[in-house]
C-alpha cells in the first residue's frame, strides 16, 4: 500500500514514522518548506565562534501531558534535559511588571507590596483556580471566557494583567481572540495541565541539544521517502485511491494522510464532499512573526522580572500580546548573549540584533472551532484520505503525535 504524507511537522513525521511499520506499506513525504520539521525549527547561532542551537518553535514539554511524544523521544532514543517554566508580565501602560516565580520575584516591584489591586490580582488568581473548575461539570459549552469574568465579578487587573497575558503566551494570540475563546475549552486545558494549582505542577523538559534533535534521529531511521521544498499542488481522488499533482507531475498513491494545517487541506482538495468543507473551514488561523533574537529591551525593565515566558502587555485590550521566550533559561544555555524568541514584536525589535525571522500560523479556538474537532470520524477514512495535526487538540506537539497515532490505527485496519 503506497501511502502519501502531506506536511513534515511533528504530526506528519510521527504517522509516517508508525504508518512505515505496518506491514506492505511504503510511505512518501512532502513537505513544501526547505526544511523538515514545520513548527519544530532549531537554529545554528555563531557566537564568538561558538554554534548555538536554538529553538523557535516548540520547545517545551512535559511527561504527564505528552506521553506518545515521550513514547517517540524514548523510541529514537533521543534524550531531554528539565528547563524552568517561569512566567512574568510587563504592562506598559501602568508600569507593572512581576515574575510568578516566587515571593521575591512577584514582588520585584516593591510598591506593590502596598498596592491594594496587586493583592486584588493574587486574590482573584487564586479564587480562579478554585472556583473555574466547576464549569468542567456544566453542559453549556458557548460561555465565552470573557462572560464568566464578567458575570463572576473578576477584577480588571487579574484579567489584563494575568489571565489574558497567560493565555496568549500559551496560545500566540491577541487579547480580543483569547477573550472570545470558550471558557471551558480554557480551564480544560489549564486543569489538565496542572495550571490551577500552586503545587503539583509537573516538571518541563527540553530535548537536549534543541528539538530538531528528534527529528534528525527519526530521518536517519525512516525506511520511506522525504522531500522537502515539494509542495503539494492538488489532491484528486480516484475509486481506487488519490491522485498528487507535485512539481506538474502526477503521482499515484493508494491514500493520502493530510498532516498540514486543515486550511491548507481543504485548498488541495478538488473535490472537497460538503462535510470536508464545514469541518477543515470551521477553523481559522492566525499569522505569527517569530524572530530570534539579542535585543534585551523587549525584557522587563527589572532583571529580577525576567523569566521563561514574558509577556508585554500594550495599550489596548485587543492589541497582541508580544511574548517573548528567554532561550537562556529555557534551554540551559550558558551563551554570552542572551538569546530571545519573540511573536509579534517587530516594533520593538532592534533589527541589526535578528538573527532568524519565520512565520508561523497558529489555530484560534472558538466554539465553531471545537464543533469541527467533534467531526474529525466524519472526513478521515473516506475517500482514502485520512487527516491529522494538532489543530484536533489544543494545538500543541503531544495533539499532534495523539492524531497521527489515530490516523495510523485507521490505517491499520485498511492494511
Amino acid at each position: 500500500m503506497r501511502i502519501a504524507v502531506v506536511g513534515a511537522g511533528i504530526s506528519g513525521l510521527t504517522a509516517a514514522w508508525y504508518i512505515a511499520s505496518l506491514e506492505q506499506t511504503e510511505v512518501t513525504v512532502f513537505e513544501a518548506n526547505d526544511y523538515i520539521g514545520g513548527h519544530t525549527d532549531t537554529h545554528q547561532i555563531e557566537v564568538l565562534g561558538k554554534n548555538w542551537s536554538v529553538d523557535s518553535g516548540f520547545i517545551v514539554f512535559n511527561r504527564l501531558n505528552y506521553p506518545h511524544f515521550c513514547d517517540l523521544l524514548d523510541a529514537l532514543d533521543v534524550e531531554s534535559e528539565s528547563t524552568e517554566m517561569s512566567f512574568s508580565v510587563h504592562n506598559s501602560s501602568t508600569g507593572l511588571e512581576y515574575n510568578a516565580t516566587s515571593l521575591n520575584k512577584l514582588f520585584c516591584q516593591r510598591k506593590n507590596l502596598l498596592n491594594p489591586r496587586f493583592y486584588r490580582m493574587i486574590a482573584d488568581l487564586l479564587r480562579f483556580y478554585r472556583e473555574a473548575p466547576a464549569v468542567l461539570d456544566e453542559a453549556d459549552n458557548r460561555q465565552t471566557v470573557g462572560e464568566y469574568l464578567k458575570a463572576h465579578h473578576y477584577s480588571d487587573i487579574f484579567i489584563n494583567d494575568h489571565l489574558l497575558p497567560m493565555a496568549c503566551a500559551l496560545w500566540s494570540g491577541p487579547g480580543e481572540s483569547l477573550i472570545n475563546m470558550p471558557v471551558r475549552y480554557l480551564v480544560a486545558f489549564m486543569s489538565n495541565h496542572k495550571m490551577l494549582s500552586l503545587t503539583q505542577r509537573p516538571e518541563w523538559r527540553v530535548v537536549k541539544g534543541g528539538s530538531r534533535q528528534y527529528v534528525e534521529a527519526l530521518l536517519k531511521r525512516f525506511p520511506g521517502q522525504v522531500y522537502r521544498s515539494s509542495p503539494v499542488e492538488s489532491v484528486r481522488r480516484l475509486y481506487n485511491g488519490v491522485t498528487l499533482s507535485v512539481g506538474g507531475e502526477s503521482l499515484p498513491f493508494d491514500a493520502v494522510v493530510f498532516a498540514c494545517h486543515s486550511d491548507q487541506a481543504l485548498k488541495l482538495l478538488s473535490d472537497p464532499s460538503q462535510a470536508e468543507i464545514d469541518v477543515l473551514g470551521g477553523i481559522r488561523y492566525q499569522q505569527n512573526l517569530m524572530q530570534l533574537h539579542a535585543d534585551e529591551s523587549v525584557l522587563p525593565a527589572n532583571p529580577q522580572a525576567w523569566a521563561s515566558w514574558n509577556v508585554h502587555i500594550g495599550e489596548a485590550l485587543t492589541e497582541r500580546c508580544t511574548v517573548s521566550y528567554h532561550m537562556n533559561t529555557l534551554q540551559n544555555l550558558n551563551a554570552p548573549i542572551e538569546f530571545i524568541v519573540s511573536l509579534n514584536s517587530a516594533e520593538r525589535v532592534n533589527p541589526h540584533k535578528v538573527f532568524v525571522e519565520r512565520r508561523y500560523a497558529h489555530p484560534v479556538y472558538t466554539e465553531q472551532t471545537l464543533a469541527a474537532q467533534q467531526r474529525w470520524a466524519n472526513i478521515s477514512g473516506k475517500q482514502h484520505s485520512y487527516y491529522c495535526g494538532a489543530y484536533w487538540g489544543w494545538g500543541f506537539h503531544e495533539d499532534g503525535v495523539s492524531s497521527a497515532l489515530r490516523v495510523v490505527d485507521q490505517l491499520r485496519m485498511s492494511v
